[in-house]
C-alpha cells in the first residue's frame, strides 16, 4: 500500500512540478502573461489551473494520510502563482517523504471513512485507494497538463510520465 500510494504520488507531484515549470517558462517565452495559464480552463463547468493542481495535492496528501491513520493536514488554497503551486507541492512532498512503509501495515483493510459532499462514506484502504483517491488524483494531474496543453504548451507524455 506504501510503493502503491506514496511511491505514486511523489513521483506524478514531480513530474506535474516539471510541467509547471515548463509552463511557467513557456509564459516567458511568449510573452504570456502567467495569469492566462493559471486562470484557464478546459470547459467553462471545470476548474481553472490552479484548482486543478490544489486538488491533486489533496489527494496526493490526504490519501496515504488516511491509510496510514494520520490527521489530513489542511492548506490553505490560496495559491496564486506558480511559484506558490510549487511550494504547495514541495510542502506535499515533504508530507510524503515523511511516512514509512510501516505506517501503512495493514491499511488495506483499514476502514477509511470520509465526507463526500452530503454523505458519508466508508469502505476498505484498499478499495479506497484504488477506486477513489488515484483515479480522482490521475483526473486532476491529467487536467492540469491538458489545460496547459490546450494553451501551447509544448508538453509530452514523456514529460507527464517524469521521463522529461
Amino acid at each position: 500500500m506504501y510503493e502503491a500510494s506514496v511511491a505514486v504520488f511523489s513521483a506524478r507531484l514531480k513530474a506535474l512540478s516539471d510541467i509547471l515549470s515548463a509552463a511557467e517558462q513557456n509564459a516567458v517565452d511568449r510573452k504570456i502573461d502567467p495569469q492566462v495559464f493559471l486562470t484557464s480552463r478546459l470547459a467553462p463547468d471545470m476548474f481553472a489551473l490552479t484548482r486543478q493542481v490544489q486538488i491533486a495535492t489533496d489527494h496526493a496528501k490526504g490519501a496515504p494520510s488516511r491509510l496510514a491513520g494520520r490527521e489530513v493536514p489542511k492548506y490553505e488554497d490560496n495559491e496564486a502563482s506558480f511559484a506558490d503551486l510549487q511550494a504547495r507541492i514541495a510542502k506535499t512532498l515533504e508530507l510524503l517523504a515523511s511516512f514509512s512503509p510501516a505506517e501503512f501495515e495493514g491499511s488495506d483493510d483499514r476502514m477509511i471513512e470520509l465526507k463526500l459532499g452530503q454523505r458519508e462514506i466508508s469502505m476498505p484502504g484498499m478499495q479506497y485507494l484504488l477506486h477513489l483517491a488515484m483515479p480522482n488524483f490521475y483526473f486532476h494531474v491529467t487536467t492540469a497538463y491538458d489545460i496547459l496543453r490546450h494553451n501551447g504548451v509544448p508538453l509530452s507524455k514523456a514529460m507527464f510520465l517524469g521521463h522529461r
